[in-house]
Order: structure tokens, then C-alpha cells, then sequence
């Protein structure tokens, strides 16, 4: 059976029950999956001092506990981001907590940083053979009481162990969390953890946001993050704006990912390219379920993108595909990179 045709078996499965099944799947699959073709030169991204094979990665979520990140670097994804990883194991919020909305090719999530720990996650880091670019993205328990003090655990554990760090501040299923997005608090909390990179050895350190930020929440972070040293963004995290939906499940609380996040986290891309220097790298994320949506991305001022959502509606070959039709972009345009058509977007109604 094929990958693509598993994966239609298994979306007949509850929604979580069938992400557990992907992942295991995925798991005893991994020794038998070939390496793929090598990516076209033109499709290859330097930024925050790695060399990407392509610009597509997978974002958090999928490999919560790192069980399968070189698995899929064997799909093609050029760089793969596990977790949320939190210091102490978390059960998460009670179940149903994932749900579909097929006809509106989204998901809403409200799982609460579920993840096994930092120490199970950091044993099977330690047993990688390092090949692929892959991140860590860390947060904090939900009954912590010195969230900060989680994030500075996560990190001294874990970055030594990945290519980047994410900081993600954005989700909306841990309450309160998405205030360490305001500008004081983001401010000391990205202090602690560039005070104790400079002590260890240097690792990229990134910001994931809410899409469900205002003009003037864009400028604090965008001034806080230019001051603070770290190299990039990650925009966005899910929503809690609840756009026309169609779906039986649009009524249930959490992030909503896929297609409906598409133009909202894209325009916050571009305000957010415009707001900082050149030399922070943006990540685009939501809605991305083709070449033309990575494209925009790009476009908008994105040096790379990921997505997850998207896999559950596309399957597997969704990132082959992908890679195709954005080459496709490039041949049209006059590119002769992806980083030619960084930010290239950004005057576009």
C-alpha cells in the first residue's frame, strides 16, 4: 500500500486517533522509505546560517515527541520542526480536542501541548544521525508558575540537540500563554534565552506569533524582536477568529488551521516583513495546500514556509507537488531562486 493510500484509509479514523496511526505508521515505514531525488538547486534557501534543501518544512504539531522527523525528510520536506515540547510530561486537555472540517479543508485544535517531555523528547534527538535540518520548538507547562523559567529549561535541554529553536508563545489552548506576546514580557523572556545561548553553542532562535494580532501588537513584537538578536519569525500560529465556515465542527473552541487561515496569516507576513530589517528571517505558515500558496508566501516576504494541514486533506505527495508547481512560479516569473522572490509580493493589492 502506498503512502498516499494509507493515508485515505486512515482519514476514516477519528481525527487524533488517525494522526496517532500517521505517526506510528510513519514510524515502521521509515526504514523502507527511499531517500528521494535530490531538490533542484533553485529550490535551495540559506538563512539563520543553514542551507535548506527547499523551502518547504513541516510545522510543530505533526511530531509532537520526535518520533519521526527523518522519516519525513525522506518525503521531502526540507526541514522538519517537532513538538511542542514542554519540561515536564503533559496529558494535554481532555478529549475530543482535534477535529476536521473537511468541507472547508481546515482543522480545529485545542490539544494543550501534549508531549511526552523534554527528557523523552532530548533521548531520541540524541539517537538521530543528524541528517536533515531539524527544529525544536519548545513552551511551558500549563501549570507552571514561572512560564519563562520552562522556556529557559526547554531550551538549555534541547537546543544543543536541533538545528533552531522555536519559541512558540502563540498557541491558544494553554491559557495566558499568548500573553508573553506582549512587549515587556516578550522582551525578558527572550533575554533569558539568548543569555543562555551566548553561553553554549550558538543555535538559530525563532518566534512563533498569533495571527490575531493588531497593528500596534505587530510593532511591539516587531520592535522587540529586532532589539532582541534572534533570527526569525514564525507567522502564524492557529487562529481564534472564526471566518464563514461551513463545516458541522466550526462551533468547537480552539485554533483553527488550513485553508480559512490562509489570507489572514499572509497578510500579517507582509505587515510583518515591512516592519522588521531585512536580516530577520520570516517563516510563512497557514492555509498552504499548493506551489501558488507557498508562493504567495514567499512573495509576501517569507523566506521559508511550513505546513500541516495541509497533510491531512492532500496526503504525503503534497510536498513533491508542491515542489513542482513552485518551480513552475519561478520559470514563469523570471526567477532564477526562491530567494529572488523574497518580499517581491509586497507593493500587490
Amino acid at each position: 500500500m502506498s503512502l498516499d493510500l494509507a493515508a485515505r484509509a486512515i482519514r476514516a479514523l477519528p481525527a487524533e486517533t488517525a494522526h496517532r496511526a500517521t505517526v506510528r505508521l510513519t514510524g515502521l515505514l521509515a526504514p523502507l522509505l527511499p531517500k528521494g531525488p535530490a531538490d533542484d538547486p533553485r529550490l535551495g534557501v540559506a538563512a539563520f546560517g543553514l542551507r535548506f534543501p527547499n523551502p518547504v518544512g513541516l510545522a510543530a504539531g505533526f511530531d509532537k515527541d520526535a518520533e519521526v522527523p527523518d522519516a519525513m525528510l525522506k518525503l521531502g520536506f526540507g526541514f522538519v520542526e517537532c513538538g511542542t515540547v514542554t519540561p515536564k510530561p503533559q496529558a494535554g486537555n481532555p478529549r475530543p480536542r482535534l477535529f476536521r472540517l473537511p468541507q472547508d479543508r481546515a482543522v480545529i485544535n485545542r490539544m494543550g501541548f501534549n508531549n511526552r517531555g523534554m527528557a523523552a523528547v532530548a533521548r531520541r534527538l540524541e539517537a538521530r544521525h543528524k541528517t536533515g535540518i531539524v527544529g525544536i520548538n519548545i513552551g511551558a507547562n500549563k501549570d507552571s508558575a514561572d512560564r519563562i523559567a520552562d522556556y529557559a529549561k526547554g531550551f538549555a535541554r534541547l537546543a544543543p540537540l536541533a538545528d533552531y529553536v522555536t519559541v512558540n508563545v502563540s498557541s491558544p489552548n494553554t491559557p495566558g500563554l499568548r500573553g508573553l506576546q506582549n512587549k515587556e514580557e516578550l522582551a525578558r523572556l527572550l533575554t533569558v534565552l539568548l543569555e543562555s545561548r551566548n553561553g553554549n553553542a550558538f543555535k538559530p532562535v525563532l518566534l512563533k506569533i498569533a495571527p490575531d494580532l493588531d497593528g500596534h501588537a505587530l510593532d511591539d513584537i516587531a520592535h522587540t524582536v529586532a532589539a532582541s538578536g534572534i533570527e526569525g519569525i514564525i507567522i502564524s500560529n492557529t487562529t481564534i477568529a472564526r471566518p464563514p465556515l461551513e463545516s458541522a465542527g466550526a462551533h468547537e473552541t480552539g485554533g483553527l488551521s488550513g485553508r480559512p487561515l490562509l489570507a489572514p496569516s499572509t497578510e500579517i507576513l507582509r505587515q510583518m516583513r515591512a516592519r522588521v530589517p531585512s536580516n530577520i528571517v520570516l517563516i510563512g505558515v497557514g492555509g498552504i495546500s499548493s506551489g501558488a500558496d507557498v508562493y504567495e508566501k514567499i512573495r509576501a516576504g517569507a523566506s521559508l514556509v511550513q505546513l500541516y494541514t495541509g497533510l491531512v486533506y492532500e496526503g504525503p505527495g503534497l510536498v513533491t507537488l508542491i515542489k513542482q508547481e513552485l518551480l513552475a512560479c519561478l520559470d514563469r516569473d523570471g526567477f532564477a531562486t526562491i530567494a529572488d522572490a523574497v518580499g517581491k509580493g509586497l507593493t500587490r493589492a
